[in-house]
Order: structure tokens, then C-alpha cells, then sequence
């Protein structure tokens, strides 16, 4: 069984997920139940199927749930776009975001492709 913690993927992804919920606390009330909830959801998404995944015996199942975890990455790069478009974050803590964003989507492909 593989123990999610080692992973440098899971690592960043949780770190992401920190960084976005301490972002967040700036929005705008009125996003409580829209863009504050969906990105929260997607960025905690990531690690969490890297964890579940790693709680699996096949590459086969371990697998399945990075590719769950990309796709919940790809939200969140969406909503970091959205989120900025709307002015709730400045153009540097987007740009911290997006390397961020890309550099766990290529890791996510690499760890994927690594073990199908």
C-alpha cells in the first residue's frame, strides 16, 4: 500500500489547497455558496483522490482516481481564471496560482503515466 504522504504531488496539492482557502477568506460574502465553495471543493478534491487512490492495491484503481484528481486540477485552473476575471484576486497570487495549477497537472500526467 502506498502512503499518500511521500507523495511530492499530494505535497503541492495540499499546500494549493491551503493557499486557496486562506485566499478565499477575501471574497466578496456574496460568493460564500458560489465561487468561494466550488473552488474550496475543487482544490480539496486534489489531494484527497491522490489519498483515496493510494488507499487501493492495483495501479489500475490508483490510477483512476489521479485522473480523477487532474480533472478536479483543471477545475480549479478554470476558477483561478474566473476568480481573477472577477477581481478577487490580484494578477500575482493568480500567477502563483497557475505555476502552481500546471506544475500538479504535469506531475498528475507523469505519475499516471508512470504506472499504466
Amino acid at each position: 500500500m502506498r502512503d499518500f504522504k511521500e507523495l511530492k504531488v499530494w505535497t503541492k496539492s495540499h499546500k494549493l489547497c491551503l493557499l486557496i482557502y486562506g485566499i478565499t477568506n477575501e471574497f466578496p460574502n456574496e460568493e460564500k455558496f458560489g465561487v468561494i465553495s466550488q473552488i474550496r471543493r475543487a482544490s480539496s478534491s486534489v489531494p484527497t483522490n491522490i489519498a483515496e487512490g493510494c488507499g487501493h492495491d492495483s495501479n489500475k484503481e490508483f490510477a483512476r482516481y489521479l485522473r480523477i484528481a487532474s480533472a478536479s486540477i483543471s477545475e480549479v485552473e478554470y476558477l483561478v481564471i474566473l476568480s481573477a476575471d472577477l477581481n478577487y484576486v490580484q494578477e500575482e497570487q493568480k500567477i502563483e496560482l497557475m505555476n502552481q495549477v500546471i506544475s500538479i497537472k504535469k506531475m498528475l500526467y507523469h505519475l499516471v503515466k508512470s504506472i499504466t
